[in-house]
């Protein structure tokens, strides 16, 4: 599932789009593959005759259902979660039936931090931890690939966001001379 370009302001853009690391799909591309031994296994090892059928047909459904539980499902969970950092928020989505959406401005993210098991380093994946200013504080975003890189990015994306919205020094000296010699700000011909 692609993210929805129509939730994008007029002058928004993604820098990032990322779902989370390729090891939550271990274990469902497992389930499959032992699902799959085991019919096959069924089928040649299992008796000829009505009771071998039945016993291929029970493990071919419980396979089935095996595949569909551990497998099928933690795939759309994967597809289904969205971490997009454009160049005024990070979007975080998730929800295969019902969807959860939380938008972080740049101008309210106070802190970003990255945390990485060993395990996580040679997959090159980790956790990074994004602290805003408002109700809900952290927001958790595990298994992101190249975590290092991302946090880089994030912290990049929020120093630009903050030096295009704010005064540069030149700026705040302009200001204040023109203060001084009595133009009005309101006023730009005075």
């Amino acid at each position: 599932m692609a993210f929805p370009e129509d939730v994008l302001t007029e002058d928004e853009h993604v820098v990032l789009h990322l779902h989370p690391h390729w090891k939550a799909l271990i274990r469902p591309i497992l389930v499959l593959v032992l699902a799959v031994a085991a019919v096959v296994a069924g089928w040649v090892l299992l008796p000829e005759g009505d009771g071998g059928t039945i016993a291929l047909y029970v493990i071919a459904a419980l396979g089935l259902a095996l595949v569909l539980w551990l497998g099928l499902w933690p795939f759309l969970i994967w597809r289904t979660t969205h971490y997009l950092f454009t160049n005024e928020r990070v979007l975080l989505q998730e929800g295969v039936f019902s969807r959860n959406r939380r938008d972080l401005p740049l101008t309210r993210i106070n802190d970003h931090s990255m945390h990485q098991k060993f395990v996580e380093r040679l997959l090159g994946c980790g956790t990074l931890t994004i602290e805003s200013a408002g109700e809900r504080g952290q927001s958790v975003l595990t298994d992101v690939p190249h975590v290092d890189r991302v946090q880089t990015k994030l912290y990049e994306l929020v120093e630009a966001h903050h030096d295009k919205h704010s005064l540069g020094d030149g700026e705040m000296r302009d200001i204040l001379a023109d203060m001084a010699e009595g133009k009005s700000l309101r006023d730009p011909s005075a």
